[in-house]
């Protein structure tokens, strides 16, 4: 079946910086715009920035110019540099793939926690 498997979360101190990959199999991943959400503890699943298929990203304004996604059609893998972290963006950070021609049909993985904290 369709997997997204997300990794490269863990703690980090304020101001520091992490990569999270998604590395994705069983979809024709390059027919796929792929986007990373987070969600905190009793707060909504809220997007923190896509990249189409051909590679225009969008980033949600908190975390513009801090966060880059880019994308390797080669390895079926989504990135997300996140450099300046601050404790506020501390929460479970999941991968999504939504169809570029049909997006009822769309993954979720597992998701990765991100602690920022000294």
């Amino acid at each position: 079946q369709v997997r997204l498997v997300e990794s490269g979360g863990g703690l980090v101190q304020p101001g520091g910086s992490l990569r999270l990959s998604c590395a994705a199999s069983r979809i024709i991943f390059n027919l796929y715009r792929m986007a990373w959400y987070r969600q905190a503890p009793g707060k909504q699943r809220d997007m923190v920035a896509h990249i189409s298929t051909d590679g225009v990203t969008h980033y949600a304004d908190s975390v513009q110019a801090r966060f880059t996604i880019s994308r390797d059609n080669a390895k079926n893998t989504v990135y997300l540099q996140m450099i300046s972290l601050r404790p506020e963006d501390t929460a479970v950070y999941y991968c999504n793939a939504v169809h570029s021609q049909w997006p009822n049909v769309n993954y979720w993985g597992q998701g990765t926690q991100v602690t920022v904290s000294s």
